[in-house]
């Protein structure tokens, strides 16, 4: 088993398409995706009820930008760095390169969005390959979101 390490973002206002998780893999690691968890605060009336478009892709070659860079955070409180590199809001996304599509979900915002992969199912990169969990729909009106990616980090 390698290193676990969360990547988060919290309170964010998301008002357009955006890879709310932007992941590199280290030259020397893979990256195995554990868990993602997204959720919001100011979509709570029948009325403002949306469905989003959640889709995992990788192979870009360019990266996005317009977001932040948190710092992910090792599972076991001190173990070391990761060395994988993390950016999340990036408002213009990751591009070029043969890019794939794995997997595709609608999210409704009225509930919080968990995806567990089984052992079989982990999406798994390999070393210095890309990958984005992206938000391909436009929200309606500004809505409030946090999420949190967990990855694992073997080899290095």
């Amino acid at each position: 088993m390698g290193r676990i390490y969360t990547v988060s973002f919290d309170g964010v206002a998301v008002t357009a398409v955006q890879d709310l998780f932007e992941i590199v893999a280290p030259a020397d690691s893979i990256v195995l995706i554990h868990e993602l968890q997204l959720s919001q605060e100011t979509e709570i009336a029948d009325a403002q009820e949306e469905m989003l478009n959640l889709v995992l892709k990788s192979g870009q070659t360019t990266s996005g930008s317009g977001g932040t860079a948190p710092t992910a955070i090792p599972r076991l409180f001190a173990d070391a760095a990761a060395g994988t590199t993390a950016e999340v809001n990036n408002t213009t996304e990751a591009s070029t390169g043969t890019i794939v599509t794995h997997q595709v979900w609608n999210w409704n915002v009225r509930i919080p969005f968990v995806n567990i992969w089984t052992p079989e199912t982990r999406p798994v990169l390999s070393p210095s390959r890309r990958a984005t969990i992206e938000m391909t729909t436009t929200p309606a009106d500004s809505i409030t979101m946090g999420g949190t990616l967990v990855i694992e980090e073997i080899g290095g």
